[in-house]
Parts: structure tokens; C-alpha cells; sequence
């Protein structure tokens, strides 16, 4: 099988799982119970893996809040917002774990402000400065774009949040370990990500919440023990959130540099045209429409690629992508389009054999 579906889950790497096998077996505490040598083991491994996350973000420690993963993470940042003047500003490109806690806010009364996307799927800047007012609670903006690629500028959107004493929430799922990130350069005050994507366990992922300048408090969505800074509570999942630290480590100083190589190597293999923008994208990531071509027949006809015509997320109702509609695309060339994303162990060999299996079932056509 050669697998270039990772935006929708990575394979975990075996440095990962080494790290994550001691907390199964003979590490096996409870991190909240520090008054034996287990607990204290679990506890410490805990926090070797939040100072991993937090390294790789440019955070606090302490500003590091561990989540069952990113729609968990997005759940809090968003519902758990001070509510301020009830007014949310979100993009219509979101992952549907933001789309939906927006829709929910505005189900109790919340005004919600939905940006539309260019062509390319990139954000007017000026219609972002101009939604913003007094009474804006928080902006909720994905960094990179989980079908296209396609990167929102952090640094530009943070500046004007800040200038406007505005919270700034990203949904960094896609480009945490993948993109530089500096959530204090970059005026990011809520920050999502999950380790599955980037060779990590699924299940486990987290919240960075800014504690200073300004300090961020949030209404935690589940109550209980006060585990997580009353935050998040349940027992930790140690061997998972091991498997985070672990994870974000291995992405530090990474580069991407190959895998951007490989991925415009398929791109010009291929008889099709480009959804996303060309240049402001992730390295990992091609999505393409083939005219003329059912993507979900053209999956079906590829057994041993493993692609996707949607999200993961969403692909299982059956509907077509909401992402390439508001950036215009028509019906035909939606139900045309197949995502590509690549990882850390893709080859070059692979791309070449799974360009050659889509040629033989895309019937060629100029690039346009």
C-alpha cells in the first residue's frame, strides 16, 4: 500500500511507540497520584512531554493543557471563551470541529462573522480588520487548510487581533511540526494541535491557552477531578501524551524541504489542475481535480494508493467538499478532486508508482 493520506492520520513512528511501551507495562501510574514511586514516574514523564510541546510552539510549560486531541482542543478554545460582547469571528474553510462549536455559540445568541475565501483559499485581510469591534470575543482562524494546504498568515492576523485587544485562536492541526510556529511572535493567545498527525498516538492532543499578556481564562467544558489546571479533567493518558512529547520532539529541526520535493514531483506527474493556493501552502499537501473523473471511482480503481476526495472527517457522509465550494469550485470539478498528503517516511519510488496508476485511470488533459 503506498499511503498518501496523512492529513488524515500518520503511521506512528517506532521512536514514538519505544517511547510511549515503558508507560504500558511496567510505568504504569496513575500521573495524578504522587505519593508513591509509580505516580511520581507517570507524573514526571508528563511533564517531559508538556516542555517537548511547548518547545516546539516557543510556549510556557504552563501554558500547555492536554486534550483527548484538536476537536476536544477547538471545543475549549472556542465554547470555553469568555463570552465579552458574544461576537465571534471564523472562516467558512474551517475543520467542522470549529465550524460546529461556531454554530453552536451562535445557537445561543452569539453574533457569528463567517470570512469567505479567495479562489486560492486565502483570507482578505481588510474584510478580517474591518469584522473586528469592542464586542469581539474571539477569532478562530486555521493556520493550514486540512484538504488544500492552504496557509492562513499567523503573524499578520495575531497583529491585528492584538491591536485590537482581541483573543486569536488557531486550529494549527495540519502545520504544528510541519510549520515554524512562535506563538508569542506570531500573537497567537489559543493554540489546537493533535499528535496523530505528525507520527504521534491517536486520542491525545492539546491546548496552548496564553497565561500572560494578555492571560487567557477559560470555563472548562468537563468537570471533575481539576486535573490539568481544572482545565481538562480526567485521568491523563500517560503512554499517549509520552507519545505527543515524543512526537513534537522529532519534529523539531525536521525539514520539510524533501517531502515539499516529492510532493510538486507528483503534482507535475499528473494530468490534473491545483485546489489551493501554488505557493502559501503546506509541503506536504496536493489537491487536485481531474476533469471528467468521479473521484470517489478513481479511489475505488486505485487499491494500493490510499488517498482522499475530502476530509477524513467528513468524507463519511458522503457529501461534497464544503472547502473547494467556497472557494468556488462547481460541482463537477469538487466531485473531480482527490487529496494527496504526504509524511516523514513517503519515498520517492511511491510517487512515481502511484502518479503511474493514476495516469493509467485519469484520461489525460491540458494543465491549466
Amino acid at each position: 500500500m503506498i499511503y498518501l493520506d496523512h492529513n488524515a492520520t500518520t503511521p506512528l513512528d517506532p521512536r514514538v511507540l519505544d517511547a510511549m511501551l515503558p508507560y504500558f507495562k511496567e510505568s504504569f501510574g496513575n500521573a495524578s497520584s504522587r505519593h508513591h514511586a509509580l505516580g511520581c514516574d507517570a507524573a514526571k514523564a508528563v511533564e517531559t512531554a508538556r516542555e517537548q510541546v511547548a518547545r516546539l510552539i516557543g510556549a510556557d510549560t504552563r501554558e500547555i493543557v492536554f486534550t483527548s486531541g484538536a476537536t476536544e482542543a477547538d471545543n475549549l478554545a472556542i465554547k470555553g471563551v469568555p463570552e465579552k460582547g458574544r461576537h465571534l469571528v471564523t472562516c467558512v474553510t474551517e475543520h467542522r470541529a470549529v465550524l460546529d462549536a461556531a454554530e453552536h455559540l451562535e445557537s445561543k445568541g452569539w453574533k457569528v462573522t463567517w470570512l469567505k475565501v479567495s479562489t486560492s483559499g486565502t483570507l482578505d485581510l481588510e474584510k478580517l480588520a474591518a469584522a473586528l469591534s469592542e464586542k469581539t470575543a474571539l477569532v478562530s482562524l486555521m493556520h493550514a487548510n486540512n484538504e488544500t494546504g492552504t496557509l492562513h498568515p499567523l503573524r499578520e492576523i495575531g497583529a491585528l487581533c492584538r491591536a485590537k485587544g482581541v483573543l486569536f485562536h488557531t486550529d494549527a492541526t495540519q502545520s504544528f511540526g510541519k510549520e515554524p510556529i512562535d506563538v508569542n511572535a506570531d500573537r497567537v493567545d489559543l493554540l489546537s494541535l493533535s499528535a496523530h498527525k505528525v507520527h504521534g498516538p491517536k486520542g491525545v492532543g492539546a491546548l496552548y491557552v496564553r497565561r500572560k499578556e494578555p492571560r487567557v481564562r477559560l470555563e472548562a467544558l468537563l468537570h471533575g477531578g481539576g486535573h490539568e489546571k481544572g482545565l481538562r479533567s480526567g485521568t491523563l493518558n500517560v503512554p499517549a501524551i509520552v507519545g505527543l512529547g515524543r512526537a513534537a520532539e522529532l519534529c523539531r529541526g525536521e525539514s520539510w524541504e524533501r517531502v515539499r520535493a516529492l510532493r510538486d514531483r507528483l503534482q507535475e506527474a499528473l494530468p490534473g489542475t491545483l485546489n489551493g493556493h501554488p505557493e502559501k501552502r503546506l509541503a506536504n499537501t496536493l489537491n487536485m481535480s481531474f476533469p471528467g473523473v468521479d473521484g470517489e471511482k478513481l479511489m475505488k480503481a486505485l487499491p494500493d494508493v490510499a488517498v482522499s476526495s475530502s476530509s477524513a472527517c467528513t468524507s463519511a457522509q458522503m457529501q461534497p467538499s464544503y472547502v473547494l465550494g467556497a472557494m468556488g469550485a462547481d460541482d463537477a470539478k469538487i466531485r473531480g478532486s482527490i487529496r494527496f498528503s504526504l509524511g516523514r517516511f513517503t519515498t520517492e519510488a511511491e510517487i512515481d508508482a502511484a502518479a503511474a496508476m493514476i495516469r493509467a485511470n485519469v484520461p489525460a488533459s491540458p494543465k491549466r
